[in-house]
């Protein structure tokens, strides 16, 4: 099936023949449907904190974090082309027919092409976008004034311009302050001087960075670093990685045959977040908190994110030391049947882990074992929203392999929902996703848990693509918060809705959470 130059091309990527074989056959054989026992709710799976809760583990987290390695982990990879759909597509419109312009023009939704146009100053990009047409002798009121639309466009997304369609996400302006505009990473450096810091005041940041990217983003972070160290008056020790090229997956045709690019070549893609995990295992962190490079709001609305991120990181912590102090015990032989009793308690209620059928009855040793077991590996507390509508994952209880039950973060896309029960188990769940979480990933001796061993290799899923105008099959590996965690334990966690503000397209920028 495959040619030396496949072999070779398979090398320059560092991947090995039997994982290609492996994926072959998932394409043959598909992935089972994650089996939902229940949503998981406020009382049920879902932690909500009293105020004397939440302060308690804020000031835990005060109190303990700056003595520990801990990291901001942001996911930044990929070009924002999807934030300008709609602006190519009147691009694409007027170009075939200017007549077509009227016709964008008369749909006013949110979304639309009218209300980026008739909202347009109120965009951090504006002066950016005014002075870059200047350049070229054009003037930024006079094209609005004529309803030279596709120019404006044009010029923010095109090379000529502002070269948005070009850029990831991280260096797009998010918000405007008086001193000037921040993009997306900026805000993302202003978080970490806020919740991230040790004793000495150093905040670790670590952006996952496309290679064609790294250029503009390294020198946009070189700009921009000494003003928020004086600013904020810390030193930060911002990293980036890339998502590996080993990462990626084979495409094949509808019969599952490898699909070739025009010289021949197998086609690889991009395997989704789950790639990332490799990242992830090769920081040098012990707690990291995971958000998506979009999520992030002004600084006069930052405060309620302080607060939620500092109250998950203080119960994450909390919850770390009562493990490791029952695991170093029992590796000294220094745990009595009390202390058993009391850990099985807090596995049961807080931790949220099943217990096999005639566990009660088993001698102690087996249960310390049992505890040892399923308490060394890695943590996370996962912030919950409330459902809003968005699409997504969410909070569920569900059914593994083992036939026990765990709590996971399901996307739609791993479930039957043909099912009807299935379906009604998905429409009656309560919270959303917002990809908020909080990692502990080494272990009760300080060393980093290799995080490929708790993966759920069932959980991938494929999708449909297209390449040349040829369908294809895409793979994608389980996702980072998803089947890549599926084995730490779990905990979640309710956070205010103000804290997920995601910039899905370009109007997203106009509503008040980022203004």
């Amino acid at each position: 099936m495959f040619t030396q130059n496949d072999i070779l091309q398979l090398k320059s990527k560092g991947i090995e023949q039997d994982l290609i074989y492996k994926q072959l056959d998932q394409f043959h054989h598909g992935f089972p449907s994650i089996l939902l026992l229940r949503p998981a709710t406020c009382g049920d799976g879902l932690i909500t904190f009293h105020p004397d809760e939440k302060e308690y583990f804020q000031r835990y987290y005060d109190s303990h974090a700056g003595k520990t390695k801990v990291l901001k982990f942001v996911p930044a990879s990929g070009a924002a082309t999807r934030m300008f759909k709609n602006l190519f597509e009147f691009i694409a419109s007027v170009q075939k027919d200017s007549k077509e312009s009227e016709k964008f023009m008369e749909d006013q939704d949110f979304n639309s092409v009218y209300h980026f146009i008739t909202n347009l100053k109120q965009f951090a990009f504006y002066p950016g976008l005014e002075s870059v047409l200047q350049k070229d002798g054009k003037k930024l009121d006079q094209l609005l004034s004529i309803k030279d639309y596709c120019t404006i466009i044009e010029y923010l997304l095109l090379e000529k311009g502002l070269n948005y369609v070009n850029l990831p996400k991280a260096l797009l302006a998010f918000h405007r302050y008086p001193d000037g505009f921040r993009v997306a990473a900026e805000e993302h450096l202003v978080e970490a001087a806020h919740y991230t810091i040790d004793d000495h005041r150093n905040a670790a940041i670590h952006f996952t960075i496309s290679p064609e990217h790294l250029e503009k983003f390294n020198e946009r972070m070189s700009l921009v670093k000494e003003k928020y160290e004086s600013l904020y008056k810390v030193r930060y020790n911002i990293r980036h990685s890339i998502q590996k090229s080993s990462t990626d997956t084979l495409a094949v045709d509808e019969q599952n045959i490898p699909f070739r690019n025009p010289d021949k070549s197998l086609l690889f893609r991009p395997a989704g977040h789950g790639a990332l995990l490799e990242n992830l295992n090769d920081t040098e962190a012990e707690i990291v908190f995971i958000k998506n490079i979009d999520n992030i709001v002004p600084d006069h609305l930052k405060t309620t994110t302080y607060e939620y991120k500092t109250l998950i990181g203080g119960y994450l912590l909390e919850m770390r030391d009562l493990i490791f102090t029952f695991l170093q015990k029992a590796e000294t032989n220094d745990v009595s049947e009390d202390d058993v009793d009391k850990m099985i308690d807090l596995a049961r209620v807080r931790f949220h882990i099943s217990f096999p059928d005639g566990f009660s009855e088993l001698e102690m040793e087996r249960k310390k074992n049992f505890l040892v077991k399923k308490l060394n590996r890695p943590l996370r507390v996962c912030g919950m929203v409330k459902n809003a509508g968005e699409p997504g994952g969410g909070p569920f209880w569900v059914e593994n392999d083992k036939k026990e039950a765990s709590l996971q973060i399901v996307e739609s896309s791993q479930m039957n929902l043909k099912d009807q029960s299935q379906r009604q188990i998905f429409c009656a769940s309560t919270h959303f996703n917002p990809v908020d979480l909080v990692c502990c990933i080494r272990d009760y001796k300080g060393n980093a848990f290799n995080l490929h061993d708790f993966v759920d290799e069932s959980t991938g899923f494929i999708s449909l693509k297209s390449s040349g105008g040829k369908n294809l099959k895409a793979l994608e590996l389980p996702g980072l918060w998803n089947g890549s965690m599926a084995n730490w334990i779990t905990v979640f966690v309710e956070v205010p809705l103000i804290t997920f503000n995601p910039v899905k397209t370009v109007n997203d920028l106009l509503r008040n959470e980022h203004q």
